[in-house]
């Protein structure tokens, strides 16, 4: 899942410093799972904003709703009717959500309630940990399903570095090799002589180069002049 993590109040409060009315979005996915943008975390920050601003001798009007997902356009259709009506849309959604929203709104300004960080998991509660950076080319098959771009902190493809020392990286005390990790799975699967064969440079293209990247799926493409 995509995580996030909420931005300071004071953060928050400068965006919205020249808006009377705001509408607070939340996110009912990613964000809700990692308690930083779903229906309780909007509740809050719009209790937090509108006290902010009595503090400060003014008063704020925030609207809230939750949506499914901000990042289809079909769960933020409904917000239509009323958005003309609100001086800013604050999002707590992903950065998806975010230019999901001000694509489909563009005279509104639309502020991130959110800073997200990476796609991950929860590890145990109140803890979640990269385990994906969407490089576009998952060499997860060859590495027993621990990834050494998200994971190794030198993002190696040829085993560990000279610094890691038993089993743990030496970029982060806290943190364990990857590749000691890759090692033990790879042990256990009885497939170590996989990691005799190496690794060519990897192709980067696939990653960040060139702009956005994007997937086209022609057999789900509707015909021209059809809507969905």
């Amino acid at each position: 899942m995509i995580v996030a993590e909420q931005k300071s109040l004071d953060e928050i409060k400068a965006m919205l410093k020249d808006a009377k009315k705001v509408l607070a979005v939340g996110c009912g996915t990613c964000v809700t799972v990692c308690f930083a943008g779903g229906r309780n975390e909007v509740g809050v920050l719009s209790s937090s904003l509108r006290m902010a601003r009595e503090v400060d001798g003014d008063s704020l009007t925030v609207d809230e709703v939750t949506v499914q997902r901000q990042c289809e356009t079909e769960y933020i259709d409904g917000l239509a009717d009323d958005v003309e009506s609100y001086d800013a849309v604050l999002s707590l959604g992903c950065g998806v959500g975010v230019q999901s929203l001000a694509e489909r709104f563009p005279a509104m300004r639309i502020f991130p309630a959110l800073n997200t960080k990476f796609m991950g998991y929860p590890s145990e509660h109140g803890v979640w940990e990269e385990r994906c950076q969407g490089c576009g080319n998952c060499i997860l098959h060859l590495t027993g399903g621990i990834c050494p771009v998200s994971r190794c902190s030198k993002q190696l493809f040829n085993g560990p570095c000279g610094g890691s020392q038993a089993g743990i990286c030496e970029v982060d005390p806290d943190t364990s090799c990857a590749w000691q990790l890759i090692w033990e799975r790879l042990g256990e699967q009885g497939l170590i002589e996989q990691l005799m064969e190496v690794e060519p440079p990897k192709d980067w293209s696939t990653s960040r180069d060139g702009g956005h990247r994007r997937i086209v799926r022609d057999d789900l493409r509707l015909p021209d002049g059809e809507e969905g």
